[in-house]
């Protein structure tokens, strides 16, 4: 009876795992229609597969499709809402949507989003990606409806328990956008000294760029390919180089 039932079980688990891996392709390819095709027709066959409908979220989601993205998240969260990846997913098509309507509708929806990923952030001490959301979310915020300098470094200086890097980053990012040009250049260049990513390299060359120091951007780019060779590189220098006087 044991045999009979894995023999009965184990062509439905290989044909969810491979429906998982053939839209992860897709993703990669960025065929993201199709693979919103793929995922909806196994929700329709399977529509309590918790991972069918995170994948047919995520299709939504890259197209930017945000209505339909949070109505599959929704699903998650209210399922299983201790699972802090849901609501951190949940939360950020909330705020993508809230990014493309109306200043008021925005304002209806800033409360779920923050609840999304504040409830995400408590279920999960180490979910480095919420803490990102949180940062960006505090800083951009007015103050009048919970925008937070103070409360931004807080989840920053939580990333840097969790990775230096990503907390240097964060810093970074929190004082360029306070108009704090010379802490925010430090931290960059903390990040590119502990972790020397091409992403670390990318945030101080773009930093330089808007401070309209092109000089200082080019200089950045010859060091992010001594170390890492890569010919995108080399196309940014000559777009930079075109802006100096």
């Amino acid at each position: 009876m044991k045999k009979f039932l894995f023999l009965l079980l184990f062509p439905l688990f290989g044909f969810s795992q491979s429906m998982v891996i053939e839209i992860n392709q897709l993703f990669q390819q960025k065929q993201f229609v199709k693979a919103e095709q793929k995922a909806s027709e196994y929700v329709k066959q399977n529509p309590n597969n918790l991972k069918a409908i995170e994948l047919l979220g995520d299709a939504y989601g890259h197209q930017k499709k945000w209505d339909e993205a949070i109505a599959q998240y929704k699903k998650l969260v209210v399922a299983k809402a201790t699972n802090a990846n849901y609501q951190y997913k949940y939360g950020g098509a909330l705020g993508m949507k809230a990014l493309e309507v109306n200043k008021f509708k925005a304002l209806g929806i800033i409360g779920d989003v923050k609840e999304a990923f504040l409830k995400a952030a408590e279920l999960d001490p180490e979910h480095i990606d919420t803490r990102w959301a949180l940062v960006e979310l505090y800083m951009q915020l007015p103050g009048i409806i919970g925008g937070s300098k103070k409360k931004s470094l807080k989840y920053a200086n939580e990333l840097e328990q969790l990775s230096k890097v990503d907390g240097y980053l964060a810093k970074g990012y929190i004082y360029e956008y306070d108009d704090e040009p010379k802490l925010a250049e430090t931290y960059y260049k903390k990040a590119i000294v502990v972790g020397g990513s091409i992403n670390c390299y990318m945030r101080l060359i773009d930093f330089y760029e808007k401070q309209e120091s092109y000089e200082l951007a080019i200089k950045t780019i010859d060091e992010a390919y001594d170390a890492h060779k890569d010919k995108n590189l080399l196309t940014r220098k000559a777009e930079l180089e075109s802006k100096l006087p």
